[in-house]
């Protein structure tokens, strides 16, 4: 007996379950031509990482990321480079693959497998659509740090609200109990300079202006830093007409008062 079960979700095909046997990836969600190609694809970057590794600069990385994650031990300069140097062997993944080589990485243990897959997402930034935002959401509550959110949000999320919309993603972000969305709704706007909604920057703002949480207030006062450089006089008048937290408060003026000497 042979039943339509679903598509693939990377070429979009059609996946049977014949005889009690599904004819696909069930964790990748992919027919098993697109499964071989993504785990080929991975394993042999994985491959790459562990002939990299070094148990000398692992520890203090560790350290660094305070214990949360492990580390093949390989600095950014020299991933970046292998990185690049993978590329340009093996090419990047089709982009209805992408997701699937994401989160094949983002299930790794080792850190340096997330920064590849951000690297992966942000060779193809200009390609991505409101499609990919579930992917980034989820890698946004999955794993979290401060590392792997700063690349995300204003990189990648961002990029896509500023071209396609944003889906009511960023109102949700920014509503949730979960401090990481928060701070992502806060800094995809990083980089948009004379592009920014600064109604819809300082409304957040004010919604977690209170936040006791260290990353939350740092968000607060990058967004403000980074907006100064843009418009000095209004992000002036806004510390000043509102109660910041100190944080926030010293990293938003930080190029207010460099440019005053």
């Amino acid at each position: 007996m042979r039943e339509l079960v679903t598509n693939c979700e990377a070429c979009g095909c059609d996946i049977y379950c014949e005889n009690g046997f599904y004819q696909g990836d069930e964790e990748l969600r992919v027919c098993l031509a697109c499964s071989s190609h993504v785990r080929t694809y991975t394993a042999t970057l994985l491959r790459c990482f562990k002939e990299m590794e070094s148990e000398e600069n692992r520890v203090p990385m560790e350290a660094y990321m305070r214990n949360q994650f492990s580390f093949y031990g390989i600095k950014t300069p020299e991933r970046n480079a292998a990185l690049k140097d993978f590329v340009k062997q093996y090419g990047d993944p089709p982009l209805q693959e992408l997701p699937s080589v994401t989160k094949l990485l983002w299930d790794e243990p080792g850190r340096e497998c997330q920064y590849a897959a951000l690297y992966l997402l942000s060779r193809q930034v200009k390609k991505l659509t409101l499609d990919h935002l579930p992917l980034l959401e989820e890698l946004i509550v999955k794993k979290s740090w401060w590392d792997t959110i700063d690349g995300i949000a204003p990189n990648l999320a961002g990029s896509i609200f500023l071209k396609h919309g944003d889906g009511g993603y960023p109102e949700r972000w920014i509503t949730s109990d979960h401090i990481w969305l928060n701070r992502s709704a806060i800094l995809y706007q990083l980089k948009y300079k004379d592009k920014t909604e600064e109604d819809r920057l300082f409304g957040y703002i004010r919604k977690k202006q209170d936040s006791k949480e260290f990353f939350i207030q740092k968000a607060i006062g990058w967004a403000l830093r980074e907006y100064s450089k843009t418009n000095p006089e209004t992000v002036e008048d806004f510390i000043a007409n509102e109660d910041l937290a100190p944080l926030s408060e010293r990293e938003g003026m930080k190029h207010i008062n460099k440019i005053r000497g």
